[in-house]
């Protein structure tokens, strides 16, 4: 037995079982617990995009709330909701995209949690703030071990191992619509990777703060475009994910349960709510209240799966194609644009995908960057670091299979959601009492709530950036 086949074995026993039933038993308390946030507050979510961050002192350089916020979707918006939208669709029918909806809707409180919790333990840092679960399971849960296990964890699943998922599936898109060698193609990446990732969180925020608006919107756009060209068919295509949800179709009925596993793998994948990744991002903006950037967070989850993922699954299930067996990952996605608008749909995902991936990659590449720091201030560890990440595991997703990335991939998913969804699980009545702060503080006509460590006082000690 080889060791890919003793991967897929373990990802189908944690998957099947433990990870699915952790995730929705998580999303549903953290629902209850903080009265729906994820709908009660949306008007407030997006009024907090324009919100301004606190005013840096001296030589500080702070990160803005909407530039943490695209830093963190440059990371959710990338090949899960193109190839990973497409896979989920060829394995587990149409009725994954419905269980990809109910994670969003659901794993959208359990963001607001692990959001919150990053920027309430976050640290200082040379040029902007930095945290994260490693951070927060560090000071909130006085575990050392647990923390440092976070860390490496996360660096191998985004700095290193979700980077070789991005660059395979540009590489794959490029290749379909200009006959591009994946070799050539990969090289390119990794120059381009590196320029930003040694230009620090700040070169990474500004690119993510332009090119996140500009892909999202114009591939928005686009789908509308589809979807209202064949406006006739979306009734059908939602009863198509509907019954193949529930088994409701007999010719499905035997994939109720790969509709769910799959539309709950990739929905994290692409959303990552839980997986204790967009955290690291949200760590990094200075705002008055840990509740704001926990409600942008949030909102991110909605904006990834609700939107684009839709985009995509709509694409292809109006084309009809999404049961043709050689078809998946992103060649499916292009073969379905290309029946919908022609021989310039191929070229236009493989445009898209390269700038969702790309952002994706330089998304990644911090989440590992700030959890090496955790482990390690040596600026050799950091440099080699830099150059696995950009370099080596953006050229090595270039030349492998397309099965081999994602296997790897949804192991190292699994074991790092499992120590995150444990650490918020205990911290989270900390984020229950900053919704609590924020909602009051909001009845009493203050517009813009603010926190202070002092409102905590068994947390004081931990607390250093909220003075």
């Amino acid at each position: 037995m080889e060791i890919i086949d003793i991967i897929n074995i373990v990802n189908d026993t944690l998957w099947g079982y433990v990870i699915i039933a952790a995730l929705v038993g998580c999303g549903l308390w953290f629902t209850l617990r903080t009265h729906f946030v994820q709908f009660r507050m949306v008007g407030e979510m997006l009024r907090l995009l324009t919100d301004a961050s606190v005013k840096p002192q001296g030589h500080e350089k702070h990160i803005s709330s909407f530039q943490a916020f695209a830093v963190s979707l440059a990371s959710r918006v990338g090949t899960g909701n193109l190839a990973g939208v497409a896979t989920a669709i060829a394995v587990g029918g149409p009725g994954a995209v419905f269980w990809m909806w109910v994670m969003a809707l659901v794993g959208s409180a359990t963001a607001f949690v692990e959001s919150t919790l990053a920027q309430l333990f976050k640290r200082h840092h040379s040029d902007s703030f930095i945290g994260g679960p490693a951070y927060y399971i560090q000071r909130g849960l006085k575990k050392q071990w647990m923390a440092v296990l976070f860390a490496v964890l996360i660096t191998i699943t985004f700095g290193l191992a979700n980077n070789s998922v991005q660059a395979n599936t540009i590489c794959g898109a490029m290749e379909g619509a200009f006959g591009w060698s994946p070799q050539a193609v990969g090289v390119v990446l990794m120059v381009l990777a590196l320029v930003i990732v040694f230009g620090g969180i700040q070169r990474i925020a500004h690119v993510s703060s332009i090119l996140v608006p500009v892909m999202a919107v114009g591939y928005f756009v686009l789908a509308v475009v589809i979807v209202a060209m064949n406006i006739g068919q979306l009734p059908h295509v939602l009863k198509v994910i509907v019954e193949s949800a529930f088994g409701l179709n007999q010719a499905v009925g035997g994939m109720v349960g790969a509709a769910i596993m799959n539309g709950v793998k990739r929905g994290l994948f692409s959303n990552e709510a839980g997986e204790g990744s967009a955290p690291n991002a949200a760590a990094t903006a200075a705002v008055s209240h840990p509740v704001k950037q926990g409600l942008i967070q949030a909102l991110g989850v909605f904006t990834d799966t609700l939107v684009v993922c839709s985009c995509t699954a709509f694409i292809i299930l109006i084309s009809g194609i999404y049961d043709t067996p050689e078809l998946n990952g992103i060649v499916m996605t292009q073969t379905a644009l290309e029946s919908e608008v022609g021989s310039w749909g191929p070229v236009f995902i493989a445009t898209a995908i390269f700038l969702f991936a790309f952002s994706s990659i330089i998304g990644n590449y911090y989440y590992g960057e700030a959890n090496v720091r955790f482990m390690t201030n040596n600026p050799h560890v950091m440099t080699a670091y830099r150059i696995f990440s950009g370099g080596v595991m953006v050229m090595f997703g270039a030349l492998v299979s397309l099965d081999t990335v994602w296997s790897i991939i949804d192991l190292c998913m699994a074991l790092l959601t499992a120590c995150n969804l444990v650490a918020i699980i205990l911290l989270g009545k900390y984020a229950f009492r900053l919704l609590d702060d924020y909602r009051q503080q909001k009845r009493q006509g203050i517009k813009s709530p603010v926190f202070h460590r002092s409102q905590m006082p068994e947390l004081e000690g931990e607390l250093e950036c909220w003075e």
